[in-house]
């Protein structure tokens, strides 16, 4: 939710009933994260929670600063995701605040409940973002975390609808997380077309980048997103200097502003081919909860105990 997980974004999906989340590494220091924390209490009395992501980069962001802002501005639900998180882990235990990890493997998630996380995003291989490096699809990997881990998690990749919902439940999540769906919503704050791609696109229209550099990345399949696989794979150096310009992240964020879908690299999930309209996210959460219900309801229903056996 790079460029979208903004107060406005997180708290319409807090006043629906979600638990929305502000992207730290939006703002450029974290002061400006500071200034959304308290912008964002002012549209939601709700819950909400801020997203730290700790990715490789030649000047990497000043994580522990980050982590003490949130502390101090008493927010009390961290997403975390990425290298190394421990360092933050340890810092938001200690003050107490409750820490959601997201892996996608469960070797993964059983480094992070070491670390002492308090529960876990079970990442599938469907996602929009970084995938990983395993291509664990939903269906092996919330199974295998049911089997695995002593400690609660939630599904993402792939949900847009109660069906999901549903299904992550009885695979043995407790609840789901979404993104490109919540993209894809009337209080997103992206251009409307980059909205209308969405909803024409297929389950087929996205493209893994940075798999050569161990960093691999599902995108939007567009020019863009052609051009940078095409170097990736015929480059004769692996000089990740070749692909810089075509995956810069200035040209994504623009893509959201000026609304050509062409214009530069942008993450999307296999799910945009489940996405079908742009409702609000209050009519989202509430259709997602009313579907979930009645597919749980129609299934259970499907089951008939067998008769007692006759007793002579």
């Amino acid at each position: 939710m790079q460029h979208v997980g903004y107060a406005e974004m997180a708290s319409a999906v807090s006043n629906a009933g979600g638990l929305g989340i502000i992207t730290a590494l939006i703002f450029p220091d974290p002061e400006g994260l500071r200034q959304e924390i308290r912008k964002c209490r002012k549209l939601t009395s709700k819950p909400f929670g801020v997203n730290i992501t700790l990715l490789p980069a030649l000047v990497p962001p000043n994580y522990d600063a980050y982590a003490q802002v949130v502390i101090n501005e008493g927010v009390k639900i961290i997403e975390t995701a990425g290298n190394s998180p421990g360092p933050v882990i340890s810092k938001l235990k200690k003050a107490g605040c409750i820490v959601l990890h997201k892996c996608t493997t469960i070797r993964h998630a059983e480094s992070a409940v070491k670390l002492g996380v308090d529960f876990l995003s079970i990442d599938g291989f469907e996602c929009a973002g970084h995938v990983g490096e395993s291509d664990i699809t939903n269906f092996i990997l919330l199974s295998k975390a049911r089997q695995t881990l002593e400690v609660p998690f939630i599904a993402s990749g792939g949900f847009a609808d109660g069906q999901g919902l549903a299904a992550a439940l009885c695979l043995g999540a407790c609840g789901i997380n979404m993104g490109t769906r919540f993209l894809c919503t009337v209080e997103s704050p992206i251009h409307i077309k980059i909205k209308e791609e969405i909803v024409r696109a297929q389950e087929t229209d996205t493209a893994l980048l940075l798999r050569r550099w161990r960093n691999t990345t599902r995108l939007y399949r567009n020019k863009v997103t052609e051009q940078a696989l095409k170097i990736e794979q015929e480059s004769t150096t692996g000089e990740f200097s070749e692909i810089a310009p075509y995956v810069s992240g200035k040209r994504g964020r623009e893509v959201f502003l000026n609304g050509d879908p062409e214009y530069g690299v942008w993450t999307a999930g296999q799910v945009i081919g489940l996405i079908h309209d742009i409702p609000t996210c209050k009519d989202l959460i509430a259709r997602i909860e009313k579907e979930a219900e009645a597919t749980l309801t129609e299934k259970t229903g499907l089951y008939a105990p067998a008769a007692p056996s006759a007793k002579l």
